[in-house]
């Protein structure tokens, strides 16, 4: 993979986790978590910082719905109470890119780490042993994911491996474990998860949850012509397609304009494409371009914030720095749960959890909510197949088999529905009006990729 298409996919990751921090600190580690302290009294107090409103009117319940995920002790089929920290333990492979230049979900672990404490405090671990992550990092170059396939494969322990946020190092890492173990994915950022039949992605890959676009233009905002900008990097441009793709099922008329990435005074494309014009104005960029972006639409004097659409690829620190200190005002995707968000009922235990285990640091961040649900979802499926019966082929099979609600994701999920894309459980996202200074409106609940 290219360092272009790197940068486009370490930005399209960002669709499905809502925002990406990009950040980079320490070293490559590989680590083995073992957490079995004592149960602790439930905790009175949640993180209460909200970051969403509720709608104004039709745009339905947040998170899944009336199907979220509110009691964890009865999603992972678990036992109240403390693993016993004597007993065997349960060992899950888990794999992030972390500690070099470029991170794309560096809480991605700690998500995944805050989980496993829990499942083994509160949940009974796997039928009484406690859960372990045995962990594997890939810093900064491609062949670091040979390093960790080689690890997994080798250990006997592992029948299954969680990924957190990975796109260096993600094709040799897949290569190395072919079929042999199954691998459970919250977010993909590249498209090499979802296409292999040993996968399962629990939130989706951009090419199914960029789909609902058309649907909601069409049904929410009832727009006619869309103009779409974007910077030529792969990646980008891929998601633009799909982006294209999915208005022009709808019937809605789309004039699609790339431009160099070097590129900083947008005004020409932004014209090119029409966007003075159009029902719809597309803004999709990873996060370098979205402060020009912001800016060439301002300068245009497109403001209406139900106008222009975008990817949460712009939910990001520096393009907030860039535009003195808040996002682009505009509509977001999200195909996750959002935090704070009072029209998601499974946010509650989420915040509860988190108040108790996490911090009002980490709380909020997308890639530990994926992560803190990715692994209750594998937790509930060694819970169910029993001690002593998981292997990879049948938590492959358990896996495969999920049909939701995936706890803070989707409301229903269906592996193997797309043929190119086998590994790929979600083409569900729902909607966001942003107000600023952190407020967000939900203007549509989970919508589809049109049939």
């Amino acid at each position: 993979m290219t360092t272009r298409a790197r940068r486009g996919w370490l930005g399209v990751a960002a669709l499905i986790a809502t925002v990406v921090a990009l950040s980079g600190c320490g070293s490559s580690s590989k680590t083995t978590t073992n957490t079995t302290t004592a149960a602790a009294t439930p905790a009175t107090t949640t993180t209460t910082t909200p970051t969403s409103t509720a709608p104004s009117g039709g745009a339905g319940t947040g998170g899944a719905g009336a199907q979220s995920v509110t009691n964890y002790l009865s999603y992972v089929d678990g036992t109240a109470g403390a693993a016993n920290p004597s007993l065997p333990p349960v060992t899950i492979g888990w794999v992030n890119q972390q500690g070099g230049s470029q991170s794309i979900g560096p809480l991605a672990t700690t998500g995944a780490q805050i989980a496993v404490k829990y499942v083994n405090t509160e949940l009974g671990g796997i039928h009484g042993h406690p859960l372990v992550l045995k962990t594997c990092f890939i810093r900064s170059a491609e062949e670091e994911g040979t390093t960790c396939g080689q690890e997994f494969l080798a250990d006997k322990n592992i029948s299954v491996i969680d990924e957190g946020a990975v796109a260096i190092g993600d094709q040799s890492f897949q290569s190395t474990i072919g079929s042999a173990k199954p691998v459970i994915v919250g977010v993909a950022a590249t498209p090499i998860d979802g296409a292999k039949k040993s996968n399962v992605v629990l939130f989706g890959d951009v090419n199914h949850v960029l789909g609902p676009f058309g649907p909601y233009a069409q049904q929410v905002l009832h727009a006619k012509t869309a103009a779409l900008v974007y910077p030529n990097i792969a990646g980008i441009t891929t998601g633009a397609a799909v982006i294209a793709d999915s208005l022009q099922k709808v019937g809605i008329k789309v004039k699609k304009v790339g431009y160099d990435e070097s590129q900083t005074d947008l005004i020409g494309p932004l014209t090119s494409a029409g966007a003075q014009t159009a029902d719809l104005v597309i803004p999709y960029s990873d996060s370098s371009g979205c402060v020009n972006l912001a800016k060439g639409l301002k300068q245009l004097g497109i403001t209406d914030t139900k106008k222009i659409l975008s990817a949460p690829l712009c939910l990001n620190g520096l393009v907030a720095a860039g535009l003195g200190g808040d996002f682009p005002i505009w509509s977001y995707a999200i195909a996750s749960s959002l935090f704070g968000d009072p029209t998601d009922p499974g946010m509650p235990a989420y915040m509860k959890v988190m108040a108790k285990y996490g911090t009002p640091a980490v709380a909020p961040d997308p890639w530990v909510i994926v992560t803190f649900g990715q692994i209750l979802t594998t937790a509930r499926f060694l819970n169910q197949l029993g001690y002593g019966h998981a292997t990879p082929s049948t938590v492959l099979a358990k896996a495969t088999s999920f049909t939701g609600p995936q706890a803070l994701g989707a409301p229903a999920l269906q592996c193997g529905k797309y043929p190119t894309a086998p590994g790929n459980c979600n083409d569900r996202t729902q909607f966001f009006v942003y107000k600023g200074k952190h407020q967000f409106v939900k203007s549509a609940g989970w919508l589809q990729p049109p049939s």
